[in-house]
């Protein structure tokens, strides 16, 4: 045992106001864990939601583990130290349940270094009864759990605020029975958005593709995803407040669940049906509570201008004394008594998604919005004296031409001009910055079928937007890197036998150029082919509650 490591999570405990300690007293004893550094699974809402919740139970005692950074692995590994939880500093191998919190593909590598670092074996088969049980959920295992399906025993499929209960229910019940871990898993059949992957088989044709996944015993053919009627019924709000993280300076709070747009490359569309918003006088409660330990109050969702009352709430938490924080605003929307909010709480910077250039690939990927209402909305942002704007663009969507590409650019520069008119008379002049992406095809999307754009296409793209704005002023352009991109790609739609490339990137230090060549699966299969109405995906057996046969309509209908 380390002593430093003990020190150092000591030192963060000390910095946290929130957290919550139970005596463990017969207790289920749960580690939460964020597969990624802590200062960025502390600034994920859903990471606090779901620690808040369970320990909200009263036979469940819930601590957290976060991914060490790279000086904290070397000491774990040269002082021979077990991976322990932040509260306790016990080892993991001494929890009951281990319940990953997965929000993004390419955190599923650093799921393998946790288990590995907590003396863990990496793949299900390996574990018996002495470890513990592992749990995944999240919005990349809710699309699709298989690529990591070998690591994993069970899946929360959705929102987790009323299956995880049950799902405690019945494993204190498998407890309490003496049952083993397999007895245990089958007992948790019934569960309406649990998914058990060790009871479901799959088999190939000799092309690759899927022919059939069925399910053992009682098990469901399909399973159902979870999805919280009532949201007002549970608080969702920053529980844990600490220096370390990205929004540190404020209090968050989810105002709304889902998005009612249905833009065809977003899985938040589809996937979170329906829209659901929370109550004002219930925001209002919790907004004026954080207040008490903030002065800034962040208003998180997946389309926060589209709340009705967002005005209003801004206005409140103004009255309080408060300032107020938003995410990207959606530039059809935009209210003129929200921008002064966001002027008076000090905002220098608003974001917005025109998501593509032309009027054309907007109409292709259903953002319902017009060249005009991202002009409008820039005018009125820089009207209100806050002088700079973010804007996040896709490219490598489906049916994008070279000149799509440069209708990027032109759009940037039209913004510019309405900039300098509005400006005018003013002293200083803000700053555009591009927020650049490759478009990943996702599951449950209209565009799960479509191919991921070349890298090489990709980066040339990138290039030629680089190289007409790079001599206009006042405009920066970031961009991800394509090749992660690839990698996203296969991870998101991956079946199990990605699995093995995980496996051996994360043997190889990250190395995934070396996975793909010592593996014999091809990437490229999963990554760059076109697939077909008829084809099996991996993730067929989860229900969001949309008809494939809509999805692909709405494909048909983007490529006309």
């Amino acid at each position: 045992m380390s002593w430093s490591l003990i020190n150092n999570a000591r030192k963060v405990l000390i910095q946290e106001r929130g957290t919550i300690k139970k005596a463990r007293g017969g207790k289920i004893t749960v580690a939460i864990a964020y597969p990624n550094l802590y200062y960025i699974g502390m600034s994920n809402l859903g990471f606090h939601t779901i620690y808040y919740h369970l320990n909200s139970l009263p036979d469940v005692l819930c601590e957290r583990v976060f991914l060490p950074d790279k000086d904290e692995c070397l000491i774990y590994s040269s002082t021979n130290t077990a991976l322990f939880t932040l509260e306790s500093q016990k080892p993991l191998y001494q929890f009951d349940i281990i319940a990953f919190s997965i929000s993004f593909e390419n955190d599923y590598i650093n799921i393998l270094k946790i288990l590995d670092l907590a003396r863990i074996p990496l793949e299900r088969r390996e574990r018996n009864n002495g470890y513990p049980l592992i749990i995944a959920g999240g919005v990349a295992s809710s699309l699709n759990p298989e690529p990591v399906s070998d690591f994993i025993d069970i899946f929360v499929i959705g929102e987790g605020e009323e299956v995880v209960p049950e799902l405690f229910v019945s494993y204190k019940k498998g407890v309490e029975n003496g049952y083993k871990k397999d007895e245990i898993l089958e007992g948790m059949a019934d569960i309406v958005g649990v998914y058990v992957p060790g009871y479901y088989t799959v088999d190939y044709k000799t092309d690759g593709t899927i022919m059939d996944f069925e399910p053992k015993g009682r098990f469901p053919k399909k399973i159902k995803k979870r999805w919280v009627k009532g949201i007002d019924k549970f608080k969702t709000h920053s529980v844990i407040l600490t220096p370390n993280t990205e929004f540190s300076n404020m209090f968050l709070i989810e105002i709304s669940r889902g998005c009612k747009w249905s833009c065809r490359f977003c899985a938040a569309g589809f996937i979170y049906r329906p829209y659901r918003k929370r109550g004002l006088g219930n925001l209002g409660e919790t907004a004026i509570n954080g207040l008490k330990d903030k002065d800034k109050i962040g208003l998180v969702g997946a389309a926060v201008s589209d709340y009705h009352m967002l005005p209003e709430l801004c206005e409140l938490i103004l009255a309080r004394g408060g300032k107020v924080s938003l995410a990207s605003l959606r530039a059809d929307s935009l209210d003129d008594r929200v921008v002064r909010c966001l002027k008076a709480s000090g905002h220098k910077t608003i974001s917005l998604a025109p998501e593509v250039g032309s009027e054309r690939l907007r109409e292709v990927i259903g953002k319902k919005i017009t060249e005009e209402d991202v002009l409008r909305a820039a005018e009125t942002i820089i009207r209100s004296d806050i002088l700079n704007l973010k804007l996040y663009f896709l490219i490598g969507l489906p049916a994008e031409t070279l000149e799509d590409i440069e209708e990027i650019i032109h759009l940037v520069k039209k913004i510019k001009h309405r900039i300098l008119e509005t400006s005018r008379g003013k002293k200083r002049l803000g700053r555009v910055t591009l927020s650049i992406n490759s478009f990943i095809p996702k599951p449950a999307t209209p565009f799960q079928w479509h191919p991921f754009d070349d890298i090489k296409s990709l980066n040339n793209k990138l290039k030629v937007i680089r190289n007409a704005l790079k001599k206009e002023g006042n405009i920066t352009v970031i961009s991800d890197l394509p090749k992660w991109g690839y990698v996203q790609s296969l991870l998101s739609r991956g079946d199990r036998r990605v699995g093995r490339i995980i496996l051996a990137a994360y043997k190889f230090g990250g190395d995934w150029k070396r996975a793909f060549r010592e593996t014999d699966i091809n990437p490229d299969f999963y990554v760059y082919r076109q697939r077909y109405f008829e084809e099996i995906f991996p993730w067929d057996f989860i229900d969001h509650g949309i008809r494939k046969e809509h999805l692909f309509a709405e494909y048909q209908k983007a490529l006309r």
